[in-house]
């Protein structure tokens, strides 16, 4: 079935300003002041990237990478929210560390995996394509690992959880107390602002 010539170029000009939006979403990444506003652009980013993968038909691909990202960016908001005791988005900071060093370090990274696109020689295709490749490729990441992620996912979450709890030694119930209203609250150094 030929796609209508008013819906490909509605795709195109949505798939060119998905574009746009992911390249912006991600630079924006390194320019703002704070780790919040730098997780929302970075979710931002990525769900450009699979909105743009599921026009171009990568339907399994796609819906893998929102939901991939959208998953581990709550997970980042969760941790901020604990670690950080306040509104992470309130409290400026900057999202770039050892700038030149990372700039040096990105530019050699590309320029090995571009050489080694474009000078290694490339496998041929051995076989057929399965006739469903979604089904397929969902078969060949899930059927044979599924026991595995399902036990291993939980014992990583549970692992990382523990880390934290035993390596935070005061959190903010040490502070403000179980219902967290105690005010002024206990700190071993007073001082500061009386939160």
């Amino acid at each position: 079935m030929s796609v209508p010539t008013d819906l490909g170029a509605a795709v195109g000009v949505a798939f060119w300003g998905l574009a746009v939006v992911a390249v912006a979403a991600g630079v924006a990444v390194f320019r703002v002041d704070s780790m919040a506003r730098a997780t929302y652009a970075l979710a931002v980013s990525f769900v450009a990237v699979g909105a743009a993968l599921l026009l171009v038909g990568l339907d399994y691909v796609g819906l893998v990478v929102v939901l991939m990202m959208v998953m581990e960016m709550a997970v980042m908001g969760v941790y901020m929210v604990m670690l950080m005791g306040m509104n992470p988005a309130l409290m400026p900071m900057s999202m770039v560390h050892s700038g030149r060093r990372a700039a040096v370090l990105a530019a050699g990274t590309f320029v090995v995996l571009a050489a080694g696109a474009l000078l290694v020689p490339w496998p041929e295709r051995r076989g057929a394509p399965a006739p469903d490749t979604v089904a397929a490729l969902g078969t060949a990441l899930m059927e044979s690992t599924m026991l595995v992620m399902l036990v291993v996912s939980p014992v990583m979450v549970a692992t990382i959880v523990a880390g934290v709890a035993l390596a935070v030694p005061r959190g903010r119930y040490d502070r403000l107390g179980d219902d967290l209203r105690r005010r002024p609250a206990d700190d071993p150094q007073p001082g500061g602002v009386g939160r």
